[in-house]
């Protein structure tokens, strides 16, 4: 299992590692909340990225790419440029420390997300685990 980020065979890759990887199921089994990921164009993406996660207990219960966040009221949303993210999905930016640094920002309760940085850390795991190679 391994996909180009950020094409949608990735998102698809995702929601499938994060349904069968026991180690995220044990430890995101608290985890209650969806999140949009919007990925800002540099580099050598051109447009703006929209990325849908419902996640419930250790599992994903829908993955997508958007054209947009319309019509969404996601627990939390998470914005940074494709080059930040492309450091984080590959294991070079901790996802903490980004957010830390305003790399990667949140809207949401941040409180939720520091009490649950090993669902945080491990999610990223899943992560750069299925990331094959970048666009």
């Amino acid at each position: 299992m391994h996909a180009k980020f950020p094409s949608p065979e990735w998102v698809r890759e995702l929601e499938q590692k994060l349904n069968s990887d026991e180690h995220y199921a044990r430890t995101a089994s608290k985890w209650e909340g969806d999140m949009l990921i919007v990925v800002e164009p540099t580099g050598n993406l051109t447009q703006r990225l929209y990325y849908y996660f419902d996640l419930w207990h250790g599992t994903c219960r829908k993955a997508a790419n958007l054209p947009g966040p319309e019509g969404l009221k996601p627990a939390f949303i998470l914005t940074a440029t494709y080059d930040n993210l492309v450091k984080i999905v590959t294991g070079q930016l901790n996802p903490m420390t980004a957010m830390l640094t305003r790399k990667l920002e949140l809207h949401g309760n941040m409180a939720v997300m520091m009490r649950n940085v090993p669902t945080v850390l491990d999610f990223v795991r899943c992560c750069t685990e299925i990331t094959e190679e970048i666009l």
